[in-house]
This record gives C-alpha cells, sequence and structure tokens, in this order.
C-alpha cells in the first residue's frame, strides 16, 4: 500500500486533537470489509449532490451508488464498524464526460460524496465528524461473515435504514492498492478527505446474486429510495484482511447557494459536548421484510395466466383444463425472460465492460 511521503515521515509520531490521541498515521490493520456498486438515476442522485461544482458520475447514462461496509479491528481508537453510502462524483465547473473521470482522477476531482457514515461508537462520531467533517452517527450496526455469506444491519432510533447481504466470494485473489477521496458537508463547507487502502479482494462482476440490499424508512436514508437503485451492481467485493491510511491533511471550500440559506448548516455545536467513549450501542434488531431472490420477481402470476387462458377460451368458446394454466404460466414465464432478455442484452454488455472498468483501474492501478 502506498501513501504519501509526508505521511511515512510522520510514522511513530503522536499528536493529540479534540482529546483524541493518535499515533501516526492515522491507520487501520486486519479490517474487513464488503464494498457494491449500484447503478441509480443520476440526475436524482445529482439533487443529492450540495453546491454547484459536484456532478455524478455516469456509467452508460447511470450514476453510481457505492456502499462500503467497513469492521474495523485494530485502530488508535479502538474496534468500530463504519456504514458508508456514498455518490460516485466530480468536483469542477461542469460534469465530466464519460468514463474518462477513471482514468484521470486528479484532473476531474473524482472520488464520492458521503451521504451518510454511520458508526458504532461515540469517539468516531467526535473524530470523524469534528475534525474531517464527514456525516457520522451513532447507530446499532453489526458486521457477520459466515462460510457463505457476508451481512451487515443498521438501525437509528429502532428503524431499520439500511441492511446489506452479500455472498461470499469463493476466492480472494485481487490485488487493491488504491487511494480514495471522499467529499462531504459539514459547517456550509465542502470537505475532502483523502485515504489509502491495501489487501486482496473477491469480487463478482454484474452478479444479480451476489448482493442485496434493503432500505428502511427511516427519515435519514428515506430519499436514497428515489434513486431508482438498480438490482443489478456493477460489482461487488469482499476484502477480508485490509489495511487503511486516513490522511490528516484534508481540504475545504465554501458551499456557495443561488440564494441567501435560509437554515443554519450543522456545525461543531453538534460535536463539542461528545465524549471520547468505545461503546457499542446494542445490536440492530429491527425487522426487515424478506424479497424474492433478484431475478424471480418479475415472473407474471398465475392469476394472469388464468386471466389471460379465460380470456383466450372466451373469444373461441373452448374451456380449458388446469394443465393448460400451468402452460400458459409457463410459456408466459419463458415470454417474460425471452423479452427481457433481448431488451438488456447490450445494456448488461455495457455495464460489464464498465464493472471490470471501476475494479480494474479504481481497485488495482496505484495513484
Amino acid at each position: 500500500m502506498r501513501i504519501p511521503r509526508r505521511l511515512s515521515r510522520q510514522s511513530g509520531r503522536h499528536a493529540l486533537v479534540d482529546g483524541i490521541p493518535y499515533r501516526m498515521p492515522v491507520d487501520s490493520r486486519n479490517s474487513s470489509a464488503i464494498v457494491a456498486a449500484f447503478p441509480i438515476n443520476a440526475e436524482k442522485a445529482k439533487k443529492l449532490l450540495p453546491g454547484n461544482e459536484l456532478h455524478p458520475v455516469r456509467v452508460f447514462g447511470k450514476g453510481v451508488l457505492l456502499l462500503t461496509v467497513v469492521d474495523y479491528q485494530s485502530t488508535d481508537i479502538s474496534r468500530y464498524v463504519e456504514y458508508i453510502t456514498a455518490i460516485a462524483c466530480t468536483r469542477g465547473p461542469k460534469p465530466a464526460p464519460g468514463l474518462l473521470p477513471f482514468l484521470f482522477r486528479r484532473f476531474f476531482g473524482f472520488g464520492t460524496y458521503v451521504y451518510d457514515m454511520p458508526v458504532s461508537t461515540e469517539i468516531s462520531v467526535k473524530g470523524g465528524k469534528g475534525i474531517w467533517g464527514t456525516p457520522k452517527v451513532q447507530a446499532n450496526l453489526d458486521f457477520h461473515v459466515t462460510e457463505d455469506t457476508i451481512t451487515s444491519q443498521y438501525d437509528l432510533d429502532g428503524m431499520l435504514a439500511m441492511r446489506v447481504e452479500m455472498r461470499r466470494p469463493d476466492s480472494v485473489w485481487l490485488p487493491v492498492n488504491l487511494s480514495a477521496s471522499a467529499y462531504s458537508q459539514f459547517r456550509g463547507m465542502l470537505m475532502k478527505a483523502y485515504s489509502y487502502v491495501g489487501g486482496r479482494a473477491g469480487f463478482s462482476v454484474l452478479n444479480r446474486q451476489a448482493c442485496r440490499l434493503y432500505i428502511g424508512d427511516h427519515p435519514r436514508v428515506r430519499r436514497l429510495k428515489e434513486l431508482e437503485i438498480g438490482a443489478r451492481p456493477f460489482f461487488t467485493a469482499f476484502l477480508p484482511d485490509a489495511s487503511g491510511v486516513l490522511d490528516d491533511h484534508i481540504e475545504c471550500w465554501f458551499l456557495s447557494h443561488d440564494e441567501p440559506p435560509s437554515t443554519h448548516p450543522e456545525g461543531l455545536e453538534s460535536v463539542v459536548n461528545l465524549g471520547l467513549s468505545q461503546e457499542w450501542l446494542d445490536p440492530p434488531t429491527a425487522p426487515y421484510r424478506e424479497r424474492p431472490r433478484f431475478g424471480n420477481d418479475h415472473y407474471p402470476r398465475v392469476e394472469e395466466a388464468a386471466a389471460y387462458v379465460s380470456s383466450r377460451g372466451s373469444a373461441s368458446g373452448e374451456r380449458h383444463s388446469g394443465h393448460d394454466l400451468g402452460r400458459c404460466a409457463g410459456r408466459g414465464k419463458r415470454e417474460t425472460e425471452i423479452r427481457q432478455a433481448r431488451g438488456r442484452g447490450r445494456q448488461r454488455g455495457a455495464y460489464y465492460r464498465a464493472g471490470c472498468l471501476c475494479v480494474g483501474v479504481v481497485g488495482v492501478v496505484p495513484t
């Protein structure tokens, strides 16, 4: 994992910021993480970006929603879980063309806008929001890894906010050596933080069965439902043993508006009285509605098939048996599959190439 020379020179030194002790550089070790990138409506995603300088990245017309959940095992502030929901974006006077931001990331200010970032502990909220300006809140979180799946749930105020279920990949082989830029808003300013990640990942591209995402009704995440999140992720990845470094250098700019703001943005009053507790809240227990497996929710219902057969029988004066109903339902199922395969074939091919580009460029090439 490559980090800037300045951070290497600071290695082993100590810092005390807002009462939180750090050993430089600010790093994490032995962490497990999952990442999923979903297609979303780019125009609706733009409405969630602050100011007039952030623009959603478009992959064949679709925006990208990135969900990252990290189970930090070893940090300066002990163990905690971090649940990051972000929108891939660029920063500049106008949107970047096509897929160029993936190739020329610095030139186009490529990064992610962090929409929400709940964490397990109070000290993580105090440091993350007060120093780096990230939208952290203490919430009920968990992170479970089994032989077959990785699951994580996020509850807030007794309500389900989000839940992700990911199929564990068969192998973990892809070298990951990347730098990432994250934008967020705090105190009326646009903040930009940098991080560096290394490890190995197992991944899948455009696999509808690889990941399921549930979004609850809590007001903090309710607007995410407006993004028309696609069921087929661009890619998913699992890093069972990752290391990371969070740069202590940050950038910020004033957020401007067309008219004078009528409400005060969240400021230091939200963190100044926070303590240094490393205690977790209770595990999440909010129920969630089980959905059918991806790919099976578009089949015609038996009642629809029966209505179709009834209409055909009425027109011809014939009567049909239960066997005919079942045969019609099967035929309707096959016809639906064929229509969808023809209509989405080209789009899937384009998304597959985009997913490979995202994994290849963002996950392997060091910057």
